[in-house]
């Protein structure tokens, strides 16, 4: 298109910002089953969005929805949409707008912002009414996923009865594939450090043999003296201890922690991508590993961080033991108001993104874009596969904040900006900071990166009940 012509396409686009479009009726009202769906897509095990009797004893006084879960109650999942042509009002402006764009070639589309906040939570039986303005749509810009337009519309959310339950501002880029500079969707690709010389081989001899085997199995196998049982790593010819010549070996937790660390960085290896940390872990059974700590960055490493065994064949040919941080446990019990201090870290929480997961939370959040589900028109629409959609980064972060924070601290506001893209086959650490603490209101800042760089960047405001809290 000329420069005119592309003035008077954007010109059409916008035609109808500032217009609300009309009021959507969920689907269903809220709902046990949906909850606990989109609670076990997610693995969020707050007991006042599934346990009854629990959430009859919570500030609630019976079930809610995860906050998070606001806008998949007005999704239209697989209804088939109305017929502008027979009722043109009967479709939101923002729809509209991606219409046209789809129609000019602007066919692929990811989601880039998402600022939400909740005045009250949803509870059961509450049907909930929408309507949304068009707020935005942006000259055509080029980003490295292709020449595009970012479309911005708010949401109001509110009840059968009329009260307000929610907002949302929702920003997307809806882009041409094929005509970016490719930065984001080559990454995720095959890795880099499949381009890399790969790691070098251990040696492995009848002393060892098992140790490999295992790890072949999905096992850490630690050798152990059948004389005086005691454990040794590296594997020996002879126990140390009793001189016994008779060894076995145990299968251990693959639980540890962090007894020292160290990140080179100088001379570099070419089979080694800095940066990495080389780790001393100290397994539960006692003896010690020296290893690589991955899916963290280097700088949130701490000596006694807790540790799980995670075998990966990573940029090598035989599977190696490596260790990443274990998932923050969920708090039962809701931190106190003058418990929570800015500065406040709050433990790094590895996430697998597994094609099970990105699958699972898009239809738990009724979110039936193709790319997220169906990788050959995911990689028709230039991406090298699925990935996660943002209503489940959304969760995730919630469930990050409110597991560290207590089941009893309420969201009130959560705000994302997605960066990279979560594919398969890779890991997202959440990493948080308390920004600010003020009369029981807690802004947590949020950060989760995988191997390609931050993946959503943004913040949680939290209210926190009165009381001694735990």
């Amino acid at each position: 298109m000329s420069d005119s012509q592309i003035s008077d396409f954007v010109q059409g686009l916008r035609a109808g910002i500032g217009r609300s479009g009309p009021v959507f009726v969920a689907r269903d009202p809220v709902n046990p089953a949906m909850i606990r769906h989109w609670c076990d897509a997610m693995e969020d095990d707050n007991p006042f969005y599934t346990d009854p009797e629990a959430a009859a004893r919570s500030l609630h006084g019976g079930l809610v929805a995860p906050p998070a879960m606001l806008m998949a109650w007005s999704m239209r999942g697989l209804e088939r949409p109305a017929d502008p042509s027979v009722d043109p009002d009967a479709i939101d402006p923002g729809s509209n707008v991606y219409r046209a764009l789809d129609a000019a070639g602007f066919t692929s589309v990811v989601a880039t912002n998402s600022e939400h906040e909740y005045p009250r939570y949803l509870r059961l039986g509450d049907e909930l009414h929408s309507s949304q303005v068009l707020e935005s749509v942006s000259e055509e810009k080029k980003t490295a996923l292709g020449v595009g337009h970012f479309v911005t519309t708010r949401t109001e959310y509110r009840d059968q009865t009329g009260e307000l339950v929610g907002r949302m501002l929702f920003r997307i880029l809806k882009f041409k594939p094929g005509t970016g500079r490719g930065a984001s969707v080559e990454g995720a690709g095959p890795s880099a450090a499949g381009e890399r010389p790969q790691r070098p081989k251990p040696g492995v001899s009848r002393d060892t043999e098992f140790f490999w085997q295992g790890l072949e199995k999905g096992e850490l196998r630690i050798q152990q003296c059948t004389g005086c049982s005691k454990l040794h790593h590296p594997p020996m010819v002879r126990c140390p201890d009793c001189g016994n010549y008779e060894l076995g070996w145990i299968q251990a937790s693959g639980r540890g922690t962090v007894y020292s660390h160290v990140e080179p960085v100088h001379p570099r290896f070419a089979a080694f991508e800095p940066p990495y940390v080389v780790g001393l872990v100290e397994l539960e059974e006692g003896t010690r590993l020296l290893t690589n700590i991955v899916d963290v960055d280097p700088e949130a490493v701490r000596v006694g961080m807790p540790l799980e065994l995670v075998i990966r064949r990573q940029n090598s040919e035989i599977p190696l033991p490596l260790f990443r941080p274990i998932r923050p446990p969920r708090r039962e019990t809701t931190l106190a108001r003058g418990a929570v201090q800015v500065g406040d870290e709050l433990a790094p929480c590895p996430i697998p993104i597994t094609a099970t997961l990105i699958v699972a939370t898009a239809i738990a959040s009724r979110d039936y874009q193709d790319v997220h589900h169906d990788r050959e028109l995911a990689m028709e629409r230039g991406s090298p596969d699925i990935f996660m959609n943002i209503l489940t980064t959304s969760g995730l972060c919630a469930r990050y904040v409110t597991d560290w924070a207590g089941p009893e601290a309420l969201v009130r506001k959560l705000s994302i900006q997605l960066g990279v893209p979560n594919y398969p086959h890779d890991t997202m650490t959440m990493t948080g900071s308390v920004l600010s603490a003020e009369d029981g209101r807690v802004e947590v800042g949020v950060r989760g990166y995988n191997r390609m760089g931050n993946h959503v960047t943004g913040s949680v405001e939290l209210e926190f009940p009165e009381g001694d809290g735990a």
